[in-house]
Formats: C-alpha cells, sequence, structure tokens
C-alpha cells in the first residue's frame, strides 16, 4: 500500500522521538492513504513554517496486520471502542503511554473532532453529543501510526525518482501494447502488471528502471512469447 505523510519538511528517516505526544493513537509517526488529506496537512504545517509544504510518500507492508511480529490495532470506523481508545491518548493529564500496540490504522479526529473531544474530557458535551456531531462529518478520513523502532520494518521509504522513472516505462509499455499489438487498454495492463517483467522492474536492486522504457517493451514482449509457447506445449489434460 503507498501512504502519505504530509509536513513541513520532506521526511528521508524517521525519527519516533521527533514525534508529539497526545495524538490521536498516541506518539507515533502518523500516514494516510488519503493523498489530499496528507496535502491538506503539508499545506498546514507549511504555512505554520512559512515554506511550501512536502509529501512524502511510503511503501507500506499490509501484511504486517497478520503478522505475529507486530502488535496491531484496527478501527473500522467511528466506533465506541475508537472514541475511548483516542479520548485515553488525547488525554494530557496520561503523562505515560497508554498502550503498547506497534502499529494502529483508524479514521482520523481533525480539528473540530480533537476539539470535540477536548470538550468531552471538560465534561462540557456527553458522548452522546459528539457523536451526533461526529454524525455531520461530511467526507472519510484514515491514518495509521507507527508507535514502536520495530513497526518501522514494515514501512519503506520511496526511492521518488526510480517511482517516477517506472511509472513513465509502465505507461509507455501499456501504450505501445495498445498501440503496435493491438491489445484492449484492460488486457495490456493485465498482462504488464501479471508479468515478470513488471516484477523485476519493481525491485529496485535490478535498476532496470535505469534502462530505456523501449528494452522494457522488448523484454516483456519476449516473456509473453515464451509463455504462449509453453502453454502450446501443454498436453491437453
Amino acid at each position: 500500500m503507498i501512504v502519505y505523510h504530509g509536513s513541513y519538511t520532506e521526511i528521508q528517516e524517521i525519527d519516533l522521538s521527533k514525534c508529539e505526544m497526545h495524538k490521536d493513537f498516541g506518539r507515533g509517526f502518523y500516514v494516510t492513504s488519503i493523498r489530499e488529506q496528507a496535502e491538506f496537512w503539508a499545506a498546514k504545517q507549511g504555512g505554520r513554517y512559512n515554506k511550501k509544504g512536502i509529501v512524502s510518500e511510503f511503501d507500506f507492508a499490509e501484511s504486517a496486520f497478520f503478522d505475529n511480529d507486530y502488535k496491531t490495532l484496527r478501527f473500522s470506523g467511528y466506533t465506541d471502542e475508537w472514541f475511548e481508545f483516542v479520548v485515553k491518548n488525547r488525554n494530557i493529564k496520561n503523562i505515560t503511554p497508554v498502550h503498547n500496540y506497534d502499529i494502529i490504522e483508524g479514521p482520523v479526529a481533525d480539528d473540530k473532532i480533537a476539539a470535540d473531544i477536548e470538550r468531552y474530557l471538560k465534561n462540557q458535551i456527553t458522548k452522546e453529543i459528539f457523536f451526533q456531531e461526529l454524525s455531520k462529518y461530511p467526507y472519510p478520513t484514515h491514518q495509521i501510526c507507527f508507535c514502536t523502532a520495530n513497526s518501522l520494518r514494515s514501512l519503506e521509504r520511496i526511492n521518488l525518482a526510480s517511482h517516477i522513472k517506472i511509472g513513465y516505462i509502465g505507461s509507455s509499455v501499456i501504450s505501445y501494447l495498445r498501440i503496435v499489438d493491438d491489445i484492449a487498454l484492460e488486457n495490456a495492463e493485465e498482462l504488464y502488471y501479471k508479468s515478470q517483467t513488471f516484477k523485476k522492474l519493481s525491485d529496485e536492486t535490478t535498476e532496470l528502471y535505469l534502462k530505456p522504457w523501449q528494452e522494457i517493451y522488448e523484454m516483456l514482449k519476449k516473456e509473453l512469447a515464451q509463455d504462449k509457447t509453453t502453454d502450446n506445449n501443454c498436453p491437453d489434460l
């Protein structure tokens, strides 16, 4: 999963000691799968420092949620459990961490929601009123918090230069499959993204992204030709 972090500066290395306490899921490094959300946060943070905000991209291994090496927690939405958990983390009276999770996923308590949580903590509103106000919230939100050094093993900074080149190569190869080989867009995309050629190209250690897209196209054509020959040589069952 490609995830995004909006800030006033580009993030190359993650330092959890610089992360603030009393956030939704506690101290940690926060990302989102919604780029627009990260862009909004980048603009907001950039404005605080009189800078242009920057969105940093990361590749998150979602398999971490099913890996016993990580202790994880996921909230499906603005539930009672989410509310109670966020309230505990945002309560400034709690000076020590209130959980020991590695990775936590769920919706965001943005400025308005966070303000309502503060009102709740001050006994100015009830939980029922909080959820009544929350029902008026107009758009979805998403965040993943990486709370421990162990959790950062599941997050990898994307090499933007190679990422852009790989994307350019892919669009060029797919276009050529459509124009030269007269393959429909949907079929061309399926052939490309399911190929071993794409798998090798996506592995930055192969440095295939440094080669011209025409060379990658020829690699794919050879692979497809070999697959077709193999299929023809298979006896009918």
